[in-house]
């Protein structure tokens, strides 16, 4: 099992990624992970997921991440690995061994590296601390101070070790190798002096004087104009030690000093001429960069027209450092590198394809062609007329153009063989606009943007895609500054935040929000943020007055159109969806299709950029996309078709996570029987299923209270029964009222006695035992009005154990007692047996030993038609450890081992915690060894229901 800060925040079992789900989660365990093996209060946990006050609910939210988290360890076998995630009062302790993590591997690795005596030591071992960063530290988590804090604390060590790993190279005599270290990290912490100091010293040492003199004031230049400070001592040493010819440290050797040493003839250079000289230098060595890119081993282009066709680039844009670097490294891998930078729409990508090729054009000296291929919006451009423009800008005259189609597509590729050419397709639709535009020399590059996918570029041209997606709220909130002024975003940051919320980090829906601004100097941030916050006009708000086919509706509009028919139809639904995200079998339930449909249909969709596969399988959509969506119109069943799908899948959970229990209830009347339905392959694939999908049944059962559908909300909350058994102290009240205020309306007994037996249940476990008898003294007379043997018994016992929690009553004694009876009449076994474990647990609470003892053997007798998983296994464990006490207490100590060892076995193989630790505990009150069985797989589990 593995578990990584150094990159996206990940985790994975053997090559299977754990799916962590949403942002928060992930944040919640990159802060536990941060400080593993330590207690975390639940504040830091809080101050973790929001920046800003947090929500009234925060405590509720992170406990429910917690929860999830569980789930996911404990399916993924977690605990056979020494993992685990534990409560400590008010806090959690994430368990795990330190060679598990990241953080830990890095830091080891870089110690050791540091204290190797031989170069090449070093350099393998310090090499392989740094192959265990895979992007920015904590990638994927939210962006509160803390955890931007230690992010940056990561990103500073990782930066001490590219130093260190230089260092070990020059040891070793490689200079080159010293400075391809430290080039590329100077590149991306272009303000840190220390690498720029390093960065120096190597290229000098290298015999790269001139190059470290350029560095040196690029770095002066930059310190000035971004913090308006002037180079540290150490950066003006390295400076001097360049210009003048000083040592050149260990190894010795390098370019000989030009310059007389001080005091010994004319002082050296001054600034101001050697900048011009720098400035003079560097025009040259652009271009003999440039010469360098062309194809080895063929001859110059030949002479002609260098085209620069690049429109002009996007004023104001910021950010994508990322992505931009993207672009580097691909079309730096030379091969006539094809870039494929995709996203959805309005999300700027021709300002990203413009914004680097403006930057990297004189690497390419053949020149620049762009065209925009109209794919979305308007009538495509064909690439026959496409290659035509190309050849008239590469200097063929218009009388000299080829008449066929593929006579002009063959003289492009002729005059592109041997030119090095930077090569611009925006706004493509489909990989035939693109084939024929792709020149044919290796020293070439092409980058092509899209609103989909362009999967068969990735296949037959080897295309490396870079999805772009929207702003995050930092960069979201600059783009907004730079539109409209720093000063008026300053002075409402609060108000900026929610604009930059509101707009979805989309850079279409930010630039024209300023313009609303810029068109209305009067109005505050707030005023246009309260606009905004009205579902019914945001879209309206979002497009530009005097053109109709700007906007991000219009833009939506153009991406839908040319979807196949089941893609449109399933994204005009997406407005309905109450939750987060969706998988096929929702998605078949709202087209009322097989899954199989469904998925193509998701797929096609993702494709698009209309919705966003996070996780396999998984689909979310942004919040104007679904408001898009809710706006075209919908049948009036699809809500109800996406409730029963959950239903009877819940159903199918429920059964298989307790194949034993009986079911909490039936599907509604009306719902179809044969609608398609997820299997689950066992108990594990059930629970899983549950945390997976808890936010969208929790906002499935919100959907159906406010859509009148009361019969499906109740049920979609009891349903989840066997999930709220494993994480009862998740934060369940509120879904479970809901649910009784649901069945209240309906005047169902059956539905209400559930739903009161179940919420007194997680009240008890919460330690609020008014509220939680004020539930269950009404549950047993509901089910006994349904005619429910069964369910009445579960109330009496769940009352019962609610009373007896500050010592056992006469009342709760006879509950108990009716419950056997109503259970073992109904011919309900593994109800009984929760009966007879808190029957046996009252005798030995009264010090009725015998009792006991006469109780377990007749519970353990029974016949639970070979349940050997879930709560049944849970059930008889803890009655064996009951029997174990009595039998004890009655001076039968082999027989009280025996009985222990077989308790501890079924505790251990369902990973009931609280099981295994009681039957130790017995084990070594009898003076016995304590041989444990093999590590559980789950945490602690409680045991009635």
């Amino acid at each position: 099992m593995d578990f990584r800060l150094l990159g996206r925040v990940g985790a994975a079992t053997g090559a299977e990624e754990l799916q962590l789900g949403p942002v928060k989660r992930r944040s919640v365990l990159a802060a536990l992970l941060l400080k593993a093996n330590s207690a975390v209060p639940v504040e830091q946990l809080i101050a973790a997921l929001w920046d800003d006050a947090p929500p009234t609910h925060a405590r509720t939210v992170v406990q429910g991440h917690v929860s999830r988290l569980r789930a996911l360890l404990a399916s993924a076998g977690a605990g056979e690995h020494g993992v685990g995630l534990m409560t400590q009062g008010p806090s959690y302790v994430f368990e795990v061994p330190e060679t598990l993590l990241d953080t830990c591997r890095f830091e080891r690795l870089a110690r050791r590296g540091r204290l190797r005596q031989r170069p090449a030591d070093a350099v393998a071992v310090l090499g392989e601390a740094l192959a265990l960063w895979h992007g920015p530290a904590l990638d994927g988590t939210a962006p509160s101070a803390p955890l931007r804090a230690a992010a940056q604390t990561l990103e500073e060590a990782r930066l001490d070790v590219v130093e260190s790993l230089a260092v070990a190279h020059e040891r070793l005599g490689d200079r080159a190798g010293a400075v391809a270290v430290l080039q590329a990290e100077a590149a991306a912490h272009p303000l840190c002096e220390s690498l720029a100091e390093a960065l120096i010293l190597a290229l000098y040492r290298a015999g790269r004087r001139s190059d470290a003199l350029d560095r040196y004031h690029r770095v002066r230049c930059l310190l000035a104009d971004e913090l308006g400070v002037g180079p540290g001592p150490g950066l003006r040493g390295a400076y001097e030690t360049a210009l003048r010819g000083g040592p050149m440290g260990a190894g010795g050797g390098g370019p000989v000093n030009l310059l007389p040493a001080p005091g010994t003839g004319p002082a050296p250079v001054p600034d101001a001429r050697y900048e011009a000289d720098a400035r003079y230098e560097m025009a040259g060595r652009y271009e003999a960069d440039a010469l360098l890119l062309a194809p080895a081993g063929r001859p110059p282009a030949p002479a002609g027209p260098a085209p620069r066709l690049l429109p002009r680039g996007v004023r104001g844009f910021l950010g994508r450092g990322t992505e931009l670097a993207a672009l580097d490294r691909i079309t730096g891998a030379g091969n006539g590198a094809v870039a494929l930078v995709t996203g959805p729409a309005g999300v700027g990508k021709t300002a990203l394809a413009l914004q680097w090729a403006h930057h990297r054009q004189a690497r390419y000296p053949g020149g620049t062609l762009f065209a925009d291929l109209r794919g979305f919006g308007g009538v495509p451009v064909e690439p026959a007329e496409t290659v035509r423009e190309f050849l008239i800008a590469l200097g063929v005259p218009a009388r000299d153009l080829p008449d066929s189609s593929a006579a002009a597509a063959a003289l492009y590729r002729e005059l592109t063989a041997r030119r090095a050419l930077l090569v611009v397709l925006d706004n493509a639709r489909g990989t035939d606009q693109v084939r024929s535009l792709l020149p044919s020399g290796t020293g070439s590059a092409v980058l092509v943007t899209s609103r989909i996918r362009l999967s068969g570029l990735i296949v037959e041209e080897l295309a490396r895609p870079v999805p772009l997606d929207v702003l995050g709220p930092v960069p979201a909130t600059e783009l907004l500054a730079a539109a409209v002024g720093e000063e008026r975003v300053a002075a409402e940051p609060e108000a900026a935040d929610r604009l930059a919320r509101l707009c979805d980090g989309l850079p279409l829906a930010l630039r024209i929000t300023a313009a609303q601004l810029a068109a209305r100097p009067h109005w505050r941030l707030a005023d246009l943020a309260a606009e905004l916050a009205d579902e019914q006009r945001r879209l309206a708000l979002l497009s530009l007055d005097e053109a109709e086919e700007s906007g991000v509706a219009a833009a939506l509009r153009i991406t839908v159109q040319g979807l196949p028919p089941e893609a449109v139809r399933l994204f005009a639904l997406l407005g309905v969806v109450p939750g987060p995200d969706l998988e096929r079998y929702a998605a078949a339930a709202l087209l009322g299709r097989d899954p199989a449909v469904a998925a193509e249909a998701l797929d096609r969709l993702a494709g698009a950029h209309l919705v966003t596969e996070y996780a396999p399988g998984r689909y979310s959509t942004h919040d104007l996309v679904r408001l898009y969506a809710r706006g075209l119109g919908t049948d009036e069943g699809a809500l109800l078709r996406l409730l029963d799908g959950y239903t009877a899948t819940a159903l199918a959970a429920s059964l298989a996570a307790e194949p034993g229990e009986k079911p909490c209830c039936t599907l509604p009347r009306e719902a179809p029987a044969d609608a398609p339905v997820r299997t689950f392959a066992d108990r594990s694939a059930a629970l899983r299923w549950y945390a997976v999908e808890r936010e969208n049944l929790a906002a499935a059962v919100t959907a159906a209270r406010a859509a009148g559908h009361d019969d499906r909300a109740w049920r979609l909350a009891v349903l989840q029964w066997p999930y709220v058994v494993w994480s009862v102290r998740d934060g369940w009240a509120p879904l479970l009222e809901q649910a009784l205020e649901a069945s209240r309306l309906l005047d169902d007994p059956d539905a209400e006695s559930r739903v009161r037996a179940l919420l007194g249940w997680v009240l008890t476990r919460e330690g609020q035992l008014s509220e939680a008898l004020a539930q269950l003294e009404l549950a047993p007379a509901l089910a006994a009005r349904a005619h429910d043997p069964s369910s009445e018994a579960i109330a009496l016992v769940n009352l019962a154990v609610a009373l007896d929690a500050d010592g056992i009553t006469d009342a709760s004694l006879r509950h108990v007692t009716r419950a056997v009876r109503l259970a073992r009449e109904a011919q309900d076994v593994l109800t009984e047996l929760l009966a007879l474990q808190h029957r046996t647990h009252q005798l030995l609470a009264r010090g009725d030993i015998a009792a006991a003892e006469r109780c377990t053997a007749y519970a353990l007798a029974l016949d639970d038609h070979g349940v050997t998983t879930g709560l049944g296994a849970l059930r008889r464990a803890v009655l064996r450890l009951s029997r174990s006490e009595a039998l004890l207490a009655l001076g039968e100590r082999d027989a009280a081992e025996s009985c222990t060892r077989q308790a501890l076995a079924e505790a251990a193989s369902q990973g009931f915690q609280e099981g295994v630790n009681r039957a130790r505990s017995q084990l070594e009150a009898l003076g016995r060894p304590v041989d444990l069985p093999a590590a559980p797989k789950g945490g602690d589990r409680p045991v009635r229901s």
